[in-house]
C-alpha cells in the first residue's frame, strides 16, 4: 500500500477530523455562494456544481456501482430520497436563500441543523437524543449566538425573517432529513453512494435549471465565476460529501449534528483572515463554547458517570 493510500485510510477512520474538514469546506462554499449571488443564478450554481461533480465521481465509482447495484436496487426508494433531499433540494434551496437573506440570519439558520437532525431521527426511527447530546447542542449553539451577536444579545431583537430565511429553513430541513436517513442507507461502498446520489440529484435539478434559463437568468462568464465553480464542483461536493457520509456512518447523525456549529467558527475565521475583520473576545469565547458543546455531545451517559466516580 502506498503512502498516500495509507494516509487516506488513516483519515477515513477519523470521524471527528472528517467532519471538521467537511464544515470548513462548506463554510467556504457558503461565503462563495453569497459572494457570487449576482453573477451566478442559484439553480445554475447548483446544477453546474452537481453535474461537474458527477463527471468527476462516476469514473471512480463505476466499478463499485456495478458490484453494489443489487443492494442499491433493493433500497432504491431510500437512495432516491437521499439524492432528492441532500443533493437536489438542499443545495438549490440554500443557494436560492442566499440571494435574499442577511449573513447573520443565514448563520443562525444553519446553526439549528443539529436540532433538525435530532427531530428527523426521532420522527423516522424514534432515535432520541441523549442528555449529553442535547446539552452539547445547546452549549455550542450559545457559542454560535455569541459570535453572531458580537457579544451583544440585544442584536437578536433586531433580526427579522424574510423570504430568504424561510427558504434557508426549508433547505436545512431537507438536509436534516438527509442526515438522519443516511442511517438507513444500504451498506455499500462510499463511492457507490456518491456515484448514485450525485448524478441522480443533478438530474432532479435539471428541469428547474431549464425553467431558470427560460426566465432569463444566465451566468456571467468571468474568471471569478469559473474559479468559484471549480471550487464548488470538487471540494464541497465530492470531497466534503464523501467525508460527511463517512463521518455519519462512523458516529451516527445525532453525534455528527453538533459539527454544524463549526460553520460560523470557520466563517468568522475566514472573515478575520481575508476580509480584514479584527478578532474580538467573543470569537474566543464562542469557539470555546462550540468546541466544548461538540465534545460533550460525543459523550455517553455511562462515560459521564464514570468521570464522576
Amino acid at each position: 500500500m502506498s503512502l498516500l493510500s495509507r494516509a487516506f485510510a488513516w483519515l477515513f477512520n477519523r470521524p471527528y477530523l472528517l467532519l471538521a474538514l467537511t464544515f470548513l469546506f462548506w463554510a467556504i462554499n457558503i461565503v462563495l455562494g453569497r459572494y457570487v449571488a449576482g453573477s451566478i443564478p442559484p439553480v445554475a450554481l447548483a446544477q453546474v456544481r452537481w453535474a461537474g461533480a458527477s463527471l468527476i465521481i462516476l469514473p471512480f465509482a463505476w466499478p463499485h456501482l456495478k458490484r453494489d447495484w443489487p443492494a442499491i436496487r433493493r433500497s432504491l426508494a431510500i437512495m432516491l430520497l437521499l439524492a432528492a433531499s441532500g443533493i437536489g433540494a438542499y443545495n438549490t434551496l440554500a443557494y436560492y436563500g442566499l440571494q435574499y437573506t442577511e449573513a447573520l440570519n443565514g448563520l443562525l439558520m444553519q446553526s439549528i441543523a443539529p436540532l433538525v437532525i435530532g427531530v428527523w431521527s426521532l420522527i423516522l426511527f424514534r432515535d432520541r437524543m441523549t442528555a449529553p447530546q442535547i446539552t452539547g447542542v445547546c452549549l455550542s449553539l450559545s457559542g454560535v449566538v455569541l459570535i453572531i451577536c458580537r457579544g451583544d444579545p440585544m442584536v437578536l431583537l433586531h433580526l427579522t425573517l424574510n423570504i430568504g430565511d424561510i427558504i434557508m429553513l426549508l433547505a436545512i430541513s431537507c438536509y436534516g432529513f438527509y442526515s438522519a436517513l443516511l442511517k438507513k442507507g444500504p451498506r455499500i461502498h462510499y463511492l457507490s453512494m456518491l456515484g448514485f446520489t450525485i448524478p441522480a440529484g443533478a438530474t432532479m435539478i435539471l428541469p428547474f435549471w431549464i425553467w431558470e434559463m427560460v426566465s432569463g437568468k444566465f451566468m456571467h462568464a468571468t474568471p471569478l465565476t469559473f474559479a468559484v465553480l471549480a471550487y464548488v464542483v470538487v471540494i464541497p461536493s465530492v470531497v466534503a460529501y464523501m467525508f460527511f457520509n463517512r463521518g455519519v456512518a462512523l458516529i451516527g447523525p445525532n453525534r455528527a449534528g453538533p459539527f454544524f456549529h463549526l460553520l460560523p467558527v470557520f466563517g468568522s475565521i475566514i472573515a478575520i483572515l481575508f476580509l480584514g475583520e479584527q478578532p474580538r473576545w467573543y470569537h474566543g469565547a464562542g469557539y470555546a463554547l462550540i468546541i466544548g458543546g461538540i465534545a460533550l455531545a460525543q459523550l455517553s451517559l455511562s462515560r459521564i458517570r464514570a468521570f464522576g466516580r
